[in-house]
């Protein structure tokens, strides 16, 4: 293990960009399980998976372990309490249109921040930050997509990784530039959502490949 020594207002800002990407990540993920009809307790393994998964994959490849998502169990408390959410109050959830869609967005943008900040605190150098931040903001989409047998969307051709990335690219800008991290935070939260949102609405993508073949 890693011992790092992290402010009191690193700690609080981790810990909230942590718990909130961890609540949007649960909802889209149990949004998913109701649109495939799973039971309630495959809803709850669903919000549970894709909430942390991405913020577990990080802290372990930087030695931050046990994961604070096993190590506490406010990260197990909003993944059943959006689980429940969903349960119960699902048609107000999915009166949105592509309501899995939306809040993979904000989860994108909380966790892709926060990962790079966490990376930062544990000395990783700025290029593998921004790429650490990118991973915890797509682990958990992806696994929520796998478990419910679809391509995950960061393997499509809209903007998802790369909103990631460009967040998390921010935020190591911003430590390089010595400014504020909460300031930083907010700024490469909003540019990671805002091209999730603009790929969303405008269908902006990444140029795919084409099968020169006849089929």
């Amino acid at each position: 293990m890693v011992s790092v020594n992290i402010s009191v207002v690193d700690h609080v800002l981790l810990t909230t960009l942590d718990l909130g990407g961890t609540f949007v990540f649960a909802i889209s993920g149990a949004v998913a399980a109701v649109k495939h009809r799973l039971d309630a307790f495959g809803i709850m393994v669903l919000a549970f998976a894709a909430g942390n998964v991405g913020g577990i994959t990080r802290d372990v490849l930087i030695g931050a372990t046990p994961p604070a998502a096993i190590d506490h169990l406010s990260y197990l408390g909003v993944s059943v309490l959006a689980g429940f959410i969903v349960f119960f109050w699902d048609a107000l959830v999915t009166r949105l249109s592509n309501p899995v869609l939306w809040f993979d967005a904000v989860g994108l943008a909380f966790f892709a921040v926060a990962g790079a900040q966490k990376a930062l605190l544990f000395g990783l150098n700025p290029v593998m930050a921004a790429l650490l931040g990118m991973l915890t903001g797509i682990g958990g989409g992806m696994l929520r997509d796998l478990l419910v047998l679809q391509i995950p969307t960061v393997l499509r051709a809209d903007l998802y990784a790369l909103a990631a990335l460009a967040g998390a690219a921010i935020v190591v800008a911003g430590d390089a530039l010595h400014v504020q991290p909460i300031a930083t935070t907010i700024v490469g939260g909003v540019v990671c959502f805002l091209l999730r949102y603009m790929a969303i609405r405008h269908g902006w993508h990444l140029p795919s490949a084409h099968s020169s073949g006849g089929e």
